[in-house]
């Protein structure tokens, strides 16, 4: 996977009708690079995950993965293009079994020429959905669950992932197991764009970090710098409990 494809945005503004969500943001995932999106909720976390997506349309600023603009491309083409969005609530067909919602995923021309390729490596980086694999995805966990909404966005063999709260709902146990997942996914070369809650467990697998505040990115920095920063700490780790437990 080259440099080239890695995924950039840039001064990208989202409304809807008059109310502004993005107000000229810039972001940029290079190939195997795990950055996490911090911000409060009603930030513009999601809008701004929907709006490379193609699930909402940007008024104004440039998308690009790699060379190939993403702006107003209608969200299969996105997709067929090398960016995935596993959205929050995950999506996933309940009523069909793990490896029908798996191959699913592998719907465009590209993706179906490596289809068991990647197969093989959702099986390898999950293994407790090659044991699940006839089961029926409803009568699953919710961290089994999000696990196969991973592995269905990744069969669409894409160079960037980009994921929308994965741990909601999760029990604590449950989030450390996607979070140790995440860090092997990244670990075969896929960028990973991640929007979550979680800021402290977040930032101990990411490599780069962004500060969202009403639609505008106020800061951004290595992760392990945002950790140790005590105005992060204050607004996104708890404040003084994040230094105890540090």
């Amino acid at each position: 996977m080259s440099d080239d494809q890695g995924l950039s945005c840039r001064d990208v503004v989202v409304a809807y009708g008059q109310h502004p969500a993005l107000r000229g943001v810039s972001v940029q995932v290079a190939p195997g690079e795990l950055v996490v999106i911090l911000g409060a909720n009603g930030a513009g976390k999601s809008s701004l995950l929907n709006a490379l997506a193609g699930l909402v349309p940007s008024q104004q600023g440039e998308m690009l993965l790699g060379q190939q603009p993403l702006t107003d491309l209608p969200p299969h083409r996105i997709v067929e293009a090398g960016l995935a969005l596993v959205p929050e609530g995950r999506g996933i067909f309940g009523d069909l079994s793990v490896e029908e919602n798996l191959r699913l995923g592998a719907y465009s021309e590209r993706a179906r020429k490596q289809e068991q390729q990647n197969l093989a490596l959702v099986y390898s980086l999950f293994p407790k959905l090659v044991e699940r694999r006839r089961q029926i995805a409803r009568t699953m966990s919710g961290g089994e669950q999000q696990m196969v909404a991973i592995g269905r966005a990744m069969m669409s063999a894409p160079a960037i992932l980009m994921l929308d709260e994965p741990s909601l709902g999760l029990s604590p146990l449950l989030t450390s197991e996607l979070f140790r997942s995440l860090r092997r996914v990244r670990d075969t070369g896929l960028g990973i764009l991640l929007v979550e809650q979680n800021a402290r467990q977040s930032l101990a697998i990411a490599d780069r970090g962004y500060l969202l505040e009403n639609g505008e990115i106020i800061g951004s920095d290595q992760a392990a710098a945002l950790l140790a920063d005590p105005a992060v700490q204050h607004a996104y780790l708890g404040g003084a409990a994040a230094k105890r437990a540090g």
